[in-house]
């Protein structure tokens, strides 16, 4: 479980309670009743909201008859999930879908995005955040411009990290084109995607859908999504998608498998890695 944030850690100790639940046929008023907690708490817990107290877990799990191993594993789990979100500091500023989207993405093994007209976030140059955060189309003071920034920045350190993230994007060419600050912020955000592409090539993949592609890839009609993979073979691929106008975690299963196969047909489009960063090098050098 090394690695593993409270979010995921809290996430895994629900899904394989709810599993052997389903397994054994227990009915939520069952569960509700022999905890003496109301159906709200448990449904609360269920999306992520608090983790089971200590005593209610070792009830549920004599209820569930879990061996003794697993136990210990799912004790062991509650004690990460108790732990400090690592975007604590900034609960003020996200909603409660945005607050366990970080969370996830910081126990991630693998992260597959799709970006058409930005750079990714855990790509983008300070400047560039900060612009992006200035723009007309936000209202946030200039103190909390400033707490985005630094929260985007810390998400970053995913790629970074002692133990890294894998991550796989997909950008449109058109995002590597758009005018986002002066020259010089746009100059130094494309030779920031160059030098980490370069300098992590085990664990950063960015691939570029060239214009003569945009035909295909508009066709697919899609905005922004990540896919995250989990180190624990227990569980399932997760999905965030988001728009101008809405962003949410995708868990659903058949919407997850929709995504995962939309990747692939972007990524189907996209220029190699080699031609991909020969591309970024091309525009640079226009800019």
């Amino acid at each position: 479980m090394t690695g593993m944030s409270p979010t995921v850690a809290n996430w895994e100790l629900m899904l394989r309670i709810r599993s052997r639940a389903d397994d054994q046929g227990l009915k939520t008023s069952t569960i509700v009743k022999a905890l003496d907690v109301s159906q709200q708490y448990w449904s609360a817990l269920n999306r992520g909201r608090g983790t089971l107290a200590e005593d209610k877990l070792k009830d549920l799990l004599s209820l569930l008859e879990f061996d003794a191993e697993e136990r210990e594993e799912l004790h062991a789990l509650r004690d990460i999930a108790k732990g400090r979100h690592p975007f604590a500091e900034y609960s003020a500023l996200f909603n409660e879908q945005l607050m366990r989207f970080y969370g996830l993405e910081t126990g991630a093994q693998n992260i597959r995005s799709f970006e058409s007209t930005l750079i990714p976030g855990l790509l983008q140059t300070e400047d560039y955040i900060r612009v992006l955060m200035k723009s007309r189309v936000t209202t946030y003071r200039p103190t909390e411009v400033e707490q985005r920034v630094s929260a985007r920045l810390q998400r970053q350190r995913l790629l970074t990290a002692p133990d890294p993230v894998e991550f796989s994007v997909v950008i449109g060419q058109a995002a590597l084109m758009y005018k986002v600050g002066d020259d010089d912020v746009r100059s130094r955000q494309l030779q920031h995607l160059i030098s980490m592409a370069e300098r992590y090539p085990g664990t950063i993949e960015i691939r570029i859908v060239p214009y003569e592609a945009g035909g295909a890839i508009a066709s697919l009609n899609s905005a922004t999504f990540h896919l995250l993979d989990f180190k624990s073979a227990r569980l399932p691929m997760l999905g965030w998608a988001e728009s101008a106008a809405y962003f949410e975690v995708v868990d659903d299963p058949k919407r997850v498998t929709a995504l995962d196969y939309l990747f692939s047909q972007i990524q189907s489009h996209a220029l190699d890695r080699e031609r991909s960063i020969e591309l970024i090098k091309q525009v640079a050098s226009r800019s």
